[in-house]
């Protein structure tokens, strides 16, 4: 029997929905709501009939969800609250206690609470959209999607940190990887469309104002840029990425604040927006940089280059490279990044054809390319629904 199946992908300041007719994964109406807390918060949304944009005052998440379950059912693609079957949550940190998704239970509510120190961004905003639909909708079936779990099959040389051992017997510190869901659904979807001989080989960047990248062999994860927290990787929007660990203390002591404001400074102030003084927004650094502003071509290259030298090591892991796939924000409309990117990988076959990349093409690479190049948009809520759909029919 056909079931309406809601995915809800909770960001810091939006929350993204899709509701699905599953198992069909009929798309029924999708939206979200942005900017939460701030004088520009907006709904949007559509339907195969509607295309919608809201200009509301939106609180906080709670005030967001009340207003979703509200388009929801003036859309007319639900009638009665109860014909939604499940609710779907992607949550960013599992730690290692999760390495599949699981039903909503206090427990699993707690241990989301517990890791929100190695997830502030997140963790916390995604369990308040857990207790308001809770609230909104006491008959649902909810389920969670942890961003972390695609990447449970990562092996145990690349995920210890050369720390004590009893540090990882005690505390779980190790590499964790995540944007499972978006990793998982554009390998997925290469091998679907060009095979799994040429995709057996394969490093998918998801780029946006989070940004990662993986290392698919055979359809696994075995590698992936982000590590104990989302905080470590490559450069993104407002986080550093990966710097020397002895600058932390350094900073401590200099600016005498506490780790509490250090770990703000990594995760809010820092990446392309401290780099380029200008925003966190590639798109508007792009435009400086084309104005001459130094700074923001600074920003662009060390993101850039950040981004090389993981595809350079993660085709050490893979022992060469099939297929390169560009998906998220940046990675599915930046035709400048990719460009770049793909400008130093000669050496490993990569050969860019600039006019599909201009077009966003789902092909981007030369005829004479050895490496397959693709540019697959992302679709995280799916993924949240098929897991929904089989954590509750067990």
């Amino acid at each position: 029997m056909s079931k309406k199946i809601l995915a809800i992908n909770s960001g810091s300041s939006s929350i993204k929905f899709k509701l699905y007719l599953m198992p069909e994964e009929k798309l029924l109406i999708s939206g979200s709501a942005e900017n939460l807390g701030s004088s520009t918060s907006q709904l949007s949304y559509k339907t195969d009939k509607t295309n919608e944009t809201r200009q509301i005052p939106l609180k906080n998440h709670s005030e967001a969800i009340d207003h979703i379950i509200d388009v929801l059912m003036s859309s007319g693609v639900v009638k009665d609250k109860s014909e939604i079957y499940g609710v779907g949550h992607r949550i960013s940190h599992g730690g290692s206690y999760y390495t599949h998704a699981v039903a909503v239970t206090p427990e699993v509510e707690k241990r989301i609470d517990e890791l929100k120190v190695l997830s502030p961004l997140h963790n916390p905003n995604g369990l308040a959209g857990i207790k308001a639909f809770e609230k909104f909708l006491p008959d649902a079936k909810e389920v969670v999607t942890f961003d972390n779990s695609f990447h449970h099959t990562i092996p145990k040389k690349a995920y210890m940190y050369a720390l004590p051992y009893e540090f990882y017997e005690k505390y779980q510190i190790r590499r964790y990887g995540f944007h499972a869901p978006s990793h998982q659904y554009v390998s997925e979807k290469a091998r679907e469309l060009f095979g799994k001989e040429k995709t057996r080989r394969m490093i998918t960047c998801h780029l946006g104002n989070g940004s990662s990248v993986s290392a698919i062999l055979d359809g696994k994860s075995v590698n992936s840029s982000m590590g104990f927290t989302p905080l470590a990787g490559v450069v993104m929007g407002t986080r550093c990425g990966d710097i020397d660990p002895e600058i932390i203390p350094f900073l401590e002591e200099e600016l005498n604040i506490d780790s509490h404001e250090m770990r703000r400074i990594m995760n809010e102030d820092s990446g392309l927006k401290g780099l380029s003084g200008i925003s966190n927004d590639e798109r508007e650094i792009e435009s400086a940089a084309k104005n001459g502003n130094e700074r923001a071509q600074l920003a662009l290259d060390v993101f850039v280059h950040s981004i090389q030298q993981y595809i350079g090591a993660y085709t050490t892991d893979l022992d060469g490279l099939d297929t390169l796939v560009f998906t998220a924000g940046i990675g599915e409309h930046a035709a400048y990044i990719r460009s770049q990117i793909c400008k130093n990988l000669d050496y490993l076959g990569v050969k860019i054809d600039e006019e599909k990349n201009k077009n966003n093409e789902l092909s981007i690479e030369a005829p004479d390319s050895k490496v397959k190049i693709a540019v697959i948009p992302t679709n995280e809520e799916i993924i949240i629904a098929r897991d929904v759909m089989n954590v509750t029919q067990q």
